[in-house]
């Protein structure tokens, strides 16, 4: 099978959550077709505003691209992530994401379609 190309995912448009008020925006831009070890990623946004909490039912890697995200897990351990900055969720993983102003992460999480 040949390889995919996706030309510069940053700029397409990121369509908001059902969070209602929290500014929190998701796509999903590969999702794999392995049915047996799926693999689903895409581009995560957060503004500034009320934070956002998500268990994660499956492991995910995000990829801090542009801005600032910061992040703490249940056991109180808080992170700022900046751009270059790597974070694993592990599934069970309840983490609470805010920015002081703008955060979007690329996300790899073992995951189907319709999965989250």
């Amino acid at each position: 099978m040949p390889m995919k190309y996706f030309e510069q995912i940053q700029q397409q448009e990121i369509p908001h959550m059902d969070t209602g008020d929290i500014p929190a925006f998701l796509v999903d831009t590969v999702i794999s077709e392995d049915k047996e070890k799926p693999i689903t990623s895409g581009l995560f946004r957060l503004e500034k505003g009320e934070s956002l909490t998500y268990t994660y039912t499956y492991h995910e890697m995000k990829f801090i691209v542009d801005g600032t995200l910061i992040i703490e897990d249940e056991t109180g351990q808080k992170k700022t992530g900046n751009v270059g900055d790597l974070f694993y969720f592990t599934k069970g993983t309840t983490v609470t994401f805010s920015t002081p102003d703008f955060g979007v992460g690329f996300f790899a999480g073992q995951l189907g379609e319709g999965e989250a």
